[in-house]
């Protein structure tokens, strides 16, 4: 594969991913979760640091950025749209802009909601996706600042990628976001066969992603809101699909 991943823990619950294009060597590390994490992992490897590609503004993460540029010299690219929140960003992208890795090429994608400039990583050739809190295995982020409209405006864009896609996401909720998903469709195959899959990854203590876009597609409730059985169950048949998205994410909140 021309990307090399390492995927490794940080703070509570938090995911942190380092890409390494394999043409080039250069690394980028996605988000900035936790600076002793990210070194750690980064030493693991024997990798340096030359990018830091930022999703959004919340502190877990972003609170490594300034440490890290100061010991790298990593270039940092982060949301236009939350520019004044984050510090030490270098180059400000939004949805439609490219950004190279090396030979490896990452589309900007828009993905509103969780915070209103959240933007999502997407490197088409290699069929790779971080959706950091945008979008979860089995879940989405909490919705702190946008509308129900424009969150499954931006999930419908992730929803539309290549199917073969590989889901990494902003933190290990898989397993609590299952049983939520079983809750309001329990009679889907897919959705059982995944969670069980989550209960054995988890017991063996293994990360819950990544996680195939089809198999999201299929199972997770919150790319499902047109889907009228799920209307059903939220007791809004006919009603459109982004007021269900708004109940599912509601009842989410108070599950």
């Amino acid at each position: 594969m021309p990307v090399e991943i390492e995927l490794f823990p940080a703070l509570e619950t938090n995911f942190g991913v380092l890409l390494r294009d394999t043409a080039t060597g250069k690394v980028a590390a996605i988000d900035a979760p936790e600076t002793a994490a990210v070194v750690a992992a980064l030493e693991r490897r024997s990798w340096t640091l030359d990018y830091l590609f930022i999703t959004h503004h919340h502190s877990d993460h972003t609170d490594a950025i300034l440490p890290l540029k100061e010991k790298y010299g990593a270039t940092a690219y982060g949301p236009r749209g939350e520019a004044d929140k984050i510090e030490g960003l270098d180059h400000l992208v939004a949805g439609g802009d490219t950004v190279t890795l090396g030979d490896t090429r990452f589309e900007i994608i828009d993905t509103p909601g969780h915070t209103l400039g959240h933007i999502s990583w997407h490197a088409p050739g290699e069929k790779l996706l971080f959706a950091a809190d945008a979008l979860f295995s089995l879940g989405v982020g909490r919705m702190f600042e946008g509308t129900p409209e424009v969150m499954w405006a931006g999930l419908e864009r992730l929803r539309a990628l290549d199917p073969q896609t590989q889901l990494y996401c902003g933190h290990e909720y898989t397993l609590s976001n299952a049983a939520f998903a079983l809750s309001v469709d329990p009679g889907n195959a897919v959705l059982k066969a995944r969670a069980e899959e989550v209960q054995r990854q988890i017991d063996e203590g293994k990360p819950t992603i990544p996680a195939l876009l089809a198999d999201e597609i299929a199972a997770n409730p919150f790319l499902r809101a047109d889907d009228p059985g799920l209307a059903r169950a939220m007791k809004l048949e006919g009603a459109p699909a982004a007021e269900v998205f708004g109940a599912l994410r509601k009842a989410k909140d108070d599950f």
